[in-house]
């Protein structure tokens, strides 16, 4: 996973250890199926005696009545045995789909919790493998595999002592297959959890090729890569084809071996049990109870054989959902961290520099300071820092030199919730919901009012498209707003920036997308929205520019030269090659005349 986890160190014994802990709120449900499983066990021990007792004095002794209520209430005991079953699986997996629920909501909150730079090495696919099949598989494990575990012991246990109770000698005969047994289960769990990580693993690389083929489909047709990715993708589904294979093999070879180890009991039970039923050592009924309690007791057997691989996938899937649970965030809040006043928006970078995992360096040494209601331009080729320093601001990322503060608070030493909701972000990506439009505008305030979700949307030149589409802002968006134009998606995204009415707006080439005409409605409803507030913009269109208070140009993580446009054309080589190089043009195509005046 691009080295975003550590392998767990922590042995099967302790993950499912662990695991099992998420069932302390739910003790209520669990120790009432346990309790139903020792009632439910003794029934199952009693009705070979029951049956023993009918064909003994009732076939036996030939009484017709005794046999009629014998019958009458070994059918009985059958019943109740059904309704203690219901009941104890129905709470069973209420317990278990409860625990699921709350590995799901943990795992969601750490991954919201977790910093950029987690996100930044992980991939979806393989998050998305962990939250669901690896859960699901700890949901078979706190419910039905650990309840049939413990049933196939007790009842394993309770029918060797019935069995030496009615003979000692056959039973003894018919239990020297139990140690091999055992001997055989465990080196089979041994080989299953290695190879079963690794099936996870893998069905999680598989997931994240998909995620990826799905999430590029026009990327894919538009290079015409069709052939390429189901290439790519089949010889990723053939590695975990050969895994599964490998896996059923050893499930082929274990399971019939256990069946032949147990049913030798079995052989034995009726070779020599039958040579003391004719020596008239042991009575009919004896035989066939003994016959029963061997089935009992391969019974349990045979679904250890089961389990004991749904063990070891819930220890490999525990595994990796503690690496998860256990990562630590790198942006984390001081223990005495306060919430953050409301701001003016003097934002001071001090001596800031900045490396990506702390290996790949891209701020030096970057000091500068913005006024309340100033707007900031960044400009710079692209990896100069532009978009790192945006993303210092809010705390999505810490510097690893230096500090930000903002009204002259370090913003380390304040809660992360109160220095967010100051801040107004329309990001150079722009990320829509599957979800109606007014909900994706109201994001940042739920709680705002329809006329103030309409007056952001006007603000942002959004509110004609809206009222065009067929249902206005009840309109549905695609997922990632794949029904909506670049520039459509924008305008929300701005619109949603500005319902929060921040003290500080930070713009990451936010008009990149638009038409001329439609960036020009949007400039004007900015230019009166950036009133009084601090703003960061990153731009590469002089419209932007020549309204910045500041420009700060940016070359290789350091700045290169600082003014306002026209100071900078007039002492910084730089800006003005930018300027002829890549603004220049767009100045002649918006206004021919006052481009060549500067010229």
């Amino acid at each position: 996973m691009k080295g975003s986890f550590k392998p767990a160190s922590a042995g099967s014994a302790a993950i499912i250890w662990r695991t099992l802990g998420y069932l302390r709120p739910y003790w209520r449900l669990t120790i009432g199926s346990y309790l139903m499983l020792l009632v439910i066990a003794g029934l199952a021990i009693a009705i070979p005696q029951f049956i023993r007792w009918i064909i003994d004095r009732g076939i036996g002794g030939h009484d017709t009545g005794l046999l009629a209520r014998a019958v009458a209430g070994l059918l009985g005991l059958t019943l109740l045995r059904g309704v203690l079953v219901y009941f104890q699986g129905r709470w069973t997996e209420t317990a278990s789909q409860s625990v699921a629920y709350d590995l799901r909501n943990a795992l969601h909150a750490r991954l919201a919790a977790l910093s950029f730079s987690f996100h930044d090495r992980s991939e979806t696919g393989q998050l998305l493998s962990r939250a669901i099949q690896d859960v699901e598989r700890i949901r078979f494990l706190t419910g039905r595999a650990l309840l049939r575990l413990a049933e196939g012991g007790v009842l394993a246990l309770g029918t060797a002592v019935m069995l030496a109770w009615m003979n000692p000698g056959l039973a003894g005969l018919a239990l020297l297959t139990v140690p091999l047994l055992g001997y055989r289960a465990f080196i089979y769990g041994r080989q299953m959890r290695p190879l079963s990580l690794t099936i996870q693993q893998q069905l999680a690389t598989l997931t994240t090729r998909l995620e990826q083929n799905l999430r590029g489909a026009r990327a894919v047709r538009a290079f015409a890569q069709e052939q390429a990715e189901i290439a790519r993708f089949d010889r990723e589904n053939e590695k975990w084809f050969d895994l599964s294979a490998r896996q059923a093999r050893l499930q082929a070879i274990n399971e019939p071996l256990l069946n032949l180890i147990a049913n030798f009991g079995t052989v034995v039970i009726m070779g020599f049990g039958g040579w003391l039923v004719i020596r008239q050592r042991l009575t009919l009924g004896e035989l066939v109870a003994f016959s029963t309690y061997m089935g009992q007791l391969i019974q349990p057997i045979r679904r250890v054989g089961n389990i004991i691989p749904a063990l070891a996938m819930a220890a490999a899937a525990g595994e990796r959902i503690f690496e998860i649970l256990d990562t630590e965030s790198e942006i984390r809040e001081a223990a005495d961290a306060a919430p953050l006043p409301a701001v003016q928006g003097y934002i001071r970078f001090e001596h800031v520099s900045f490396a990506y995992f702390r290996r790949h360096k891209v701020l030096s040494d970057v000091s500068f300071e913005a006024r309340p209601g100033q707007i900031i331009a960044l400009l710079g080729a692209t990896g100069s820092g532009k978009s790192t320093i945006i993303n210092l601001i809010p705390r999505f990322y810490d510097p690893t030199e230096g500090c930000i503060t903002i009204d002259g608070r370090d913003i380390r030493g304040v809660t992360l919730n109160s220095l967010r909701d100051q801040i107004g972000i329309v990001l150079q990506e722009t990320l829509l919901f599957a979800a109606p439009i007014r909900e994706n505008i109201a994001f940042g305030r739920p709680d705002a009012t329809d006329a103030e979700v309409v007056a952001a949307a006007r603000a942002a030149q959004a509110h004609d498209f809206i009222m065009a589409s067929a249902d206005g802002y009840d309109t549905y968006v695609g997922e990632r707003g794949i029904t909506l134009s670049g520039g459509q998606k924008q305008r929300i995204a701005i619109a949603r920036a500005l319902l929060k009415d921040p003290r500080i707006l930070i713009l990451d080439d936010a008009t990149a997308s638009v038409d001329t005409e439609t960036e020009h409605l949007i400039q004007q409803a900015l230019a009166r929205l950036m009133e009084g507030r601090t703003s960061f913009v990153i731009a590469q269109r002089l419209s932007t520019l020549r309204r910045a208070d500041l420009i700060l140009v940016l070359e290789r993580g350091r700045i290169a030269a600082r003014g306002t446009h026209e100071e900078l054309l007039r002492t910084s080589g730089l800006y003005t090659e930018v300027y002829h190089r890549q603004l220049r043009p767009e100045a002649a195509a918006e206004n021919p005349l006052r481009a060549g005046e500067m010229g």
